[in-house]
C-alpha cells in the first residue's frame, strides 16, 4: 500500500508541476501536490502458462522494488461539493506534457512502445530496440506499437519491423526520423536538457496547446479539421497576457518573461 505525504510546498517556481494555466481558485477549486511512495510488486506468468484469449491469466509475484512519485490533486475548496469521482491523468497523453526518452536499458527493458509514445527520442550509438513479442509467439501489435510506428516511419518500414521483430539500431533510426539525434552516452543528459530548456522558454499555454493540436492533427479528418483546431488554439493563446509579453519581447529584442514559468 502506498503512503501519501504532503501537500508539498516551496520549490523553485512556487507551484506544482502540471499546474493549471488558469485561476482554479476563482472556480472554487484547490490545487495541491503530494508525494506517494511504497513498494511496487512485479508479477509474471507461472512457468508453462501465458496469455489467453479469454483474459483469464495466471500470475505470480516475481519481486518488488521501492518507488516514489508525485500526485497532483485538484478538488473543490468546499468538501461538500466533491461528487466522489476521481480522475487520474497520464502526463504525456492526458495532460499534454512532453516526455523525452534517452536511449537507456531502463527504457527499452520497459518496452519499444514507451519510446514510441514519447514526444522526442534521443539515442546513443548503442541503441538497439525491436517489436519483440512477434519473436515469442505473440503479436507485435501491443501497447500502441501498431498505432505509433506506422505514423512515424511509414507503413512499409513498420510492417518490416513488426512482422520480423528485426532490431532497429541508432543510425537507421536517425535516418528514418524515429530519433532526433544520436549522441555519445556522456552527452545524452545534456542534449535532453538543452532541448527541454528551449521548450520551457516558450509560453506554457502555447506549448501545451501545440502538443494537443499536434496529436489531434495526426488523426484529423482532413486539413479543415486541423485548421479548425489551430484557429481555436490561437484564439485561446491570444486572450492571455503571455501573448502580449511575447510580442513585446520580440519587438524589444529581449527574452520573454511569462507569468506561469
Amino acid at each position: 500500500m502506498a503512503t501519501l505525504t504532503g501537500p508539498i510546498t516551496g520549490g523553485d517556481r512556487g507551484w506544482p508541476f502540471g499546474a493549471a494555466a488558469f485561476d482554479l481558485a476563482a472556480l472554487g477549486y484547490i490545487e495541491e501536490e503530494y508525494f506517494f511512495e511504497g513498494d511496487a510488486v512485479r508479477y509474471r506468468h507461472p512457468q508453462g502458462t501465458g496469455r489467453s484469449f479469454d483474459g483469464k491469466w495466471s500470475a505470480e509475484i516475481a519481486g518488488s522494488a521501492p518507488f516514489k512519485s508525485r500526485m497532483l490533486i485538484r478538488r473543490p475548496a468546499d468538501p461538500a461539493k466533491f461528487n466522489g469521482t476521481v480522475v487520474s491523468l497520464w502526463n504525456n497523453v492526458s495532460r499534454g506534457f512532453d516526455i523525452f526518452v534517452g536511449e537507456s536499458p531502463e527504457i527499452y527493458r520497459g518496452g519499444f512502445a514507451i519510446a514510441l509514445a514519447s514526444d522526442v527520442r534521443i539515442a546513443t550509438p548503442t541503441l538497439k530496440m525491436n517489436a519483440a513479442f512477434i519473436r515469442i509467439g505473440l503479436s507485435a501489435c501491443d501497447i500502441g506499437v501498431s498505432y505509433f510506428l506506422p505514423r512515424m516511419v511509414g507503413s512499409s518500414v513498420a510492417a518490416e519491423l513488426m512482422l520480423t521483430g528485426r532490431f532497429l539500431r541508432a543510425q537507421r533510426a536517425l535516418a528514418l526520423g524515429l530519433v532526433s539525434a544520436v549522441v555519445d552516452p556522456e552527452a545524452l543528459e545534456a542534449e535532453g536538457e538543452a532541448l527541454a530548456a528551449e521548450m520551457l522558454a516558450t509560453t506554457p499555454l502555447g506549448l501545451r496547446l501545440t502538443k494537443e493540436c499536434l496529436n489531434h492533427s495526426i488523426d484529423a479528418g482532413g486539413l479543415e479539421a486541423a485548421i479548425a483546431m489551430e484557429d481555436r488554439n490561437q484564439i485561446l493563446c491570444a486572450q492571455g497576457e503571455d501573448f502580449r509579453e511575447g510580442v513585446a519581447a520580440f519587438l524589444e529584442k529581449r527574452p520573454p518573461v511569462y507569468a506561469r514559468r
